[in-house]
């Protein structure tokens, strides 16, 4: 009679073992799923701020700005409703809240213009950043947070500004080796910011100008390249007729 009993328990502590070590991982996977959403929306938030800190360098309308806003406030409740303990989200979550109810400042702040940086590798970050804000515009546009006729007006805005700044710097390039006598690399910067222009889908006053510009500055250019080419002729010329005499010049009696 004892030995039934004992192999009922053995065999129920053996069920409520399994049992347990059946929770256990479900906890485990259901933690570790909770980490990974968590490390995603931070990866999300920290970029979106980011692309937000970048407004010194890429103006920004209020509709981008609005919209990054509402991106961080999203990634911070989900934040909030996995880890509720965190007082530091909330906290961060009720400034981004705040800024979203404030009024949008409006003033006349050139968003179609940009200063260019002078070294190369903040050029680079700077069309990285128009780059990135135009995926992100798509992305939140695909998630129904900006309507579309917003991300057409935007997404174009942002086009001509990266259009702006490829052909500037070029343009920037093109003068500083001229300046050094470096013709031959001079039109080859100026010959890239043609192609960009010409390339354009906005042909608007400033591609036009600048076209007239570059194609001008071209034709002087060449025209310099031309001289300079008759020049190193003429002079390689008179080098050969100057030796030719020398060869042929009475010989010296000693």
């Amino acid at each position: 009679m004892l030995l039934p009993i004992i192999i009922s328990l053995i065999v129920a502590l053996v069920i409520i073992a399994v049992v347990v070590n059946v929770v256990q991982q479900h906890k485990e996977r259901i933690a570790s799923l909770k980490r990974a959403e968590f490390t995603k929306l931070r990866h999300l938030f920290d970029d979106t701020e980011e692309m937000l800190a970048n407004t010194a360098n890429v103006p920004f309308t209020p509709a981008i700005t609005t919209m990054l806003l509402k991106r961080m406030a999203f990634a911070l409740r989900a934040m909030v409703e996995l880890d509720p303990a965190t007082r530091e989200l909330k906290q961060r979550l009720k400034e981004i809240e705040t800024r979203l109810n404030e009024p949008v400042n409006t003033d006349a702040a050139n968003t179609d213009s940009v200063t260019l940086p002078d070294n190369d590798q903040q050029l680079i970050g700077l069309i990285r950043g128009i780059k990135k804000l135009r995926t992100t515009l798509r992305s939140e546009h695909a998630r129904g947070n900006i309507d579309t006729s917003t991300v057409i007006a935007e997404d174009k805005r942002l086009e001509v500004l990266q259009l702006r700044i490829n052909v500037e710097s070029q343009i920037k390039r093109g003068k500083q080796a001229r300046s050094n006598n470096m013709l031959g690399s001079a039109r080859q910067y100026f010959e890239k910011a043609l192609t960009s222009l010409n390339g354009s889908s906005h042909q608007d006053e400033y591609v036009i100008s600048r076209k007239a510009e570059v194609v001008q500055t071209l034709e002087d250019i060449a025209t310099e390249l031309k001289a300079g080419n008759l020049r190193d002729r003429e002079k390689k010329e008179e080098k050969e007729n100057k030796d030719i005499d020398e060869l042929f010049a009475p010989k010296r009696k000693w």
